[in-house]
């Protein structure tokens, strides 16, 4: 059929039901105002009752002439209030009809196992020290905080700095998620250095929070004698902490 204008939309329509909890009474609330008896149909025990005779509706008021019992299955259609849907026909929605920001990670995170939903990162280069032997943050600003889109996420870590210490010493940096420390059973952080005296470090650790609330991962480090300062972003090298979300 041809038409003037726009063609009429695919439109799907349903009417909305209540269902009552009924009892020994007349009177019953509807959920939606309407005019009359004749703005819903009526159903007791599956039996359609004549509007105005065998009850009386205005606004939210329902008031049957005759008592129900609490054994009675009772519900209306509102005949006035319907729901219509229309949906796109396959393909046909192109990014510019989205409103930016209206995909959420949370979307994305469904059904797309090994993608990557979201990068955050830092950097630093102000050169960190400490002669602790339990770990510390060496107030160091290697840290980054991430938000999962879902329990099921993986976080995979990825740190590079440099080290700096006398030669005869020995110290050693892992990362930890808020106060858990993810080293698991190397059970000698991630990077070592002994005896030297700086070297390029590298960490990376896939873990799995199991949440939806926002992980705090960091870098800490430690001696292991406290015979000397053990420098993190050696001589000025800038260090990056960057967490990467993976879909699971």
């Amino acid at each position: 059929m041809s038409y003037i204008g726009t063609p009429p939309s695919n439109a799907f329509t349903s009417l909305l039901k209540q269902d009552f909890s009924t009892s020994a009474t007349t009177g019953y609330t509807l959920d939606h105002a309407v005019n009359n008896a004749n703005d819903i149909a009526l159903f007791i025990n599956f039996v359609r009752q004549e509007p105005t005779a065998a009850y009386s509706a205005s606004g939210t008021t329902l008031t049957l002439t005759s008592a129900t019992a609490s054994s009675d299955d009772m519900y209306c259609v509102y005949l006035g209030q319907a729901l219509q849907t229309v949906n796109p026909p396959n393909a046909s929605v192109g990014t510019s009809q989205l409103v930016d920001g209206a995909v959420t990670s949370a979307k994305l995170a469904s059904g797309v196992g090994g993608k990557v939903l979201q990068v955050v990162t830092a950097t630093d280069s102000t050169q960190r020290t400490t002669t602790s032997t339990s770990y510390v943050t060496a107030s160091n600003t290697l840290s980054v905080n991430i938000t999962p889109s879902s329990t099921s996420s993986k976080i995979f870590v990825t740190v590079s700095s440099a080290f700096g210490l006398p030669s005869g010493a020995d110290g050693i940096a892992t990362i930890y998620r808020d106060s858990t420390n993810l080293e698991g059973s190397l059970g000698s952080g991630f990077a070592r250095l002994s005896a030297s005296n700086g070297a390029s470090i590298v960490m990376n650790v896939l873990d799995s929070p199991n949440t939806t609330s926002q992980v705090t991962y960091q870098v800490y480090i430690r001696e292991t004698s406290a015979v000397a300062n053990l420098s993190l972003n050696w001589t000025g090298v800038t260090g990056t902490i960057t967490a990467f979300e993976i879909g699971a």
